[in-house]
């Protein structure tokens, strides 16, 4: 007797089901015994293979699905037939027929257990009416008995049923946020994956461009000591970009801003102040803006100087940051040939392109908004403005 799950209800009616039958046993085995008549072997060796018939029940529960249909239809007719012989010696094994009703009803399958039920309660009638009369007690008793046990074995399918349903919703939910942690696991790893490009793009690729352009001015310079100060603006600018990708990788506060947003601005205005471009800032000292908006602002600076020093050949870069409660808006502008706003739209997936587009991502992370003012032979004004404020 198989259970799907083994609820304190489906145990408790199980074990209940074993004490009745034992209890009823134990009494046709009395009775045998007190009569004394002259078929007592015969009825005790029956009740001894019906109990073992019953005990048997559990190797048919372990049976495989394949034969567990087949195992359990032939051992529920062996225990009806031991019981009908049974039943022919010993009138008092007809109370045998309430174990019975119970294995009926959860053994065979649909309508065939309480067909089963109604058959052996006749049966059970008609064996207490030939060895001792029709009597309205004999005749109650087992009809009864069926009634009780009709509405009890329903009431089992209908709790097993409930059972089954459930583990399956249960395991749909499991399933659901097992694929709800990878579909999160995934936008999160494509989010770092989205921001480390963003912090690379800013840092340790802008530092390298600047580092190439550096040498390569030194190495056209002419003299004794060809380009040494485009040499040590190179060095200076390595041992930054080192100290920022040493910063970047052990996660601690975002490279630049040791000492605030307005000194890593005019840090960014030297660094990139070279011969033929002059890099003017215009911010005020004190800044009370959330370190991640201060962040924001100081890649967004750095990827518009970068892509002036690399494509504008200007000679002027203005940075203006204002903020109030509400926002901060940054404006980098620049006197250079300016560029196609559409022919660099079209060409967004390729690495040129990369830092506007990782501009607008960070924007888009504070609600704000980026606009780009340019066209060819009149330079370019970036506009950045973030949400920093209720």
């Amino acid at each position: 007797m198989a259970h799907s799950t083994l609820t304190p209800v489906f145990v408790g009616l199980r074990t209940g089901l074993h004490v009745l039958f034992s209890v009823l046993t134990v009494l046709v085995v009395v009775r045998v015994l007190v009569d004394r008549g002259p078929s007592m072997w015969i009825a005790l060796t029956l009740t001894v293979v019906f109990a073992a018939a019953y005990v048997a029940g559990g190797r048919v529960a372990r049976a495989g699905p394949r034969w567990r249909t087949v195992a359990s239809a032939s051992w529920i007719g062996a225990l009806t037939v031991v019981w009908i012989a049974l039943l022919v010696l010993v009138p008092e094994a007809a109370y045998l027929v309430f174990p019975l009703f119970f294995l009926y009803l959860h053994v065979l399958p649909g309508v065939v257990g309480p067909a089963a039920v109604v058959v052996a309660t006749g049966v059970a009638i008609v064996a207490l009416g030939v060895h001792g009369g029709f009597t309205v007690g004999g005749v109650v008793g087992p009809l009864v008995g069926a009634g009780v046990a009709l509405l009890i074995g329903l009431g089992y399918r209908a709790l097993a049923r409930e059972a089954v349903e459930r583990e399956e919703i249960v395991a749909r939910l499991i399933a659901t946020q097992g694929e709800l942690a990878a579909t999160q696991h995934e936008q999160g790893v494509l989010a770092e994956r989205s921001r480390l490009a963003r912090e690379i793009h800013d840092t340790v690729a802008q530092g390298l461009s600047s580092i190439q352009m550096l040498l390569h001015a030194a190495e056209l310079a002419d003299g004794e000591r060809p380009g040494i100060e485009h040499i040590r603006l190179a060095r200076a600018t390595a041992a930054e970009g080192l100290a920022d990708t040493r910063r970047f990788i052990r996660e601690l506060s975002p490279p630049s801003l040791d000492q605030g947003l307005a000194a890593a601005l005019r840090r960014l205005a030297e660094s990139s102040t070279r011969d033929g471009l002059a890099v003017r800032v215009s911010v005020p000292d004190a800044i009370d803006l959330p370190m991640t908006a201060q962040s924001a602002l100081l890649r967004i600076a750095q990827g518009a100087v970068a892509n002036v020093v690399q494509h504008a050949g200007a000679t002027i870069v203005r940075i203006v940051l204002t903020t109030d409660e509400h926002e901060a808006r940054l404006t980098v502008a620049d006197d250079g040939s300016g560029f196609d706003p559409v022919t660099v739209q079209s060409g967004a997936g390729r690495t040129d392109s990369f830092g506007l587009r990782a501009m607008r991502e960070r924007v888009a992370q504070f609600g704000g908004t980026l606009d780009v003012d340019t066209a060819l032979g009149r330079g370019t004004t970036l506009v950045a403005v973030l949400e920093v404020g209720t």
